[in-house]
């Protein structure tokens, strides 16, 4: 299983937010590139990060911040925020991202989700971004009344890499992962998930693989590894005994 260290950008800097809300930021780090190095440095072999603006905005917005990113280290990355069309696509890939992360357009525009899976193998991830079993978009701002296994199932076809779900209530909150709504989509659907929101401790990744049984591909952390609850060197490790 993978450990996914969360870079979320905003204003060039990772920050991380609580619920979602862009108001309630705080600054970890000024220099993304430096922070990713030290995830590198510390073992991990893949990072995760969002541009929370491009989320927003419709577009990227951090383009300078990911570049540098990309520039400092070899691991792969992948990057979801702002990617709405297929030139945005194309232009990330193009610069050495692993893969994209698609969240708003796979509501908006399934077709481009699909076009995109085709013509980029293994290189789009589908990121369904949840509060209370409903999916939501534009940078978590916009409820929808879809619900994420409906969502997830139009895909399972179309050759999606990945499955990112985030529980928006979790997220930031340090109150533990939603593990049985994150299993329950891993039940429905033939995608690889990934789980995001609320891992705050090594016992919560320990509840991860006690209950995952080969379910799902990896965990993202973001708050809890900057304040040290998580060390991302023993984290990689420990996810490494479920693979």
């Amino acid at each position: 299983m993978i450990f996914f260290p969360a870079i979320d950008l905003k204003a060039g800097q990772c920050v991380r937010l609580v619920h979602g809300d862009m108001n309630q930021a705080t600054v970890f780090n000024d220099n993304p590139a430096a922070q990713a190095k030290a995830f590198a440095d510390a073992g991990c072999t893949w990072l995760h990060m969002v541009d929370l603006d491009g989320a927003f905005a419709g577009k990227p917005a951090n383009a300078e911040a990911v570049t540098a990113v990309l520039s400092a280290v070899d691991i792969r990355v992948q990057l979801g925020g702002g990617i709405r069309d297929m030139k945005t696509i194309e232009g990330w890939l193009g610069r050495g991202l692993e893969r994209v992360i698609l969240g708003t357009v796979a509501v908006r525009d399934p077709a481009l989700v699909r076009q995109a899976c085709k013509a980029f193998p293994g290189r789009v991830a589908l990121g369904i971004d949840a509060r209370d079993g409903f999916v939501a978009v534009e940078g978590w701002a916009e409820a929808t009344t879809l619900k994420t296994a409906e969502l997830a199932k139009q895909f399972e076809d179309a050759g999606a890499a990945a499955l990112i779900y985030t529980d928006i209530g979790r997220d930031g909150a340090m109150r533990g992962p939603n593990l049985e709504a994150t299993l329950a989509l891993a039940e429905a659907v033939a995608i690889p998930v990934i789980l995001s929101g609320g891992v705050s401790s090594m016992d919560d990744l320990r509840a991860v693989m006690a209950s995952d049984h080969g379910k799902l591909e990896g965990v993202i952390s973001g708050r809890a590894v900057y304040d040290g609850r998580i060390d991302p060197r023993a984290a990689v490790a420990l996810l490494a005994e479920a693979a």
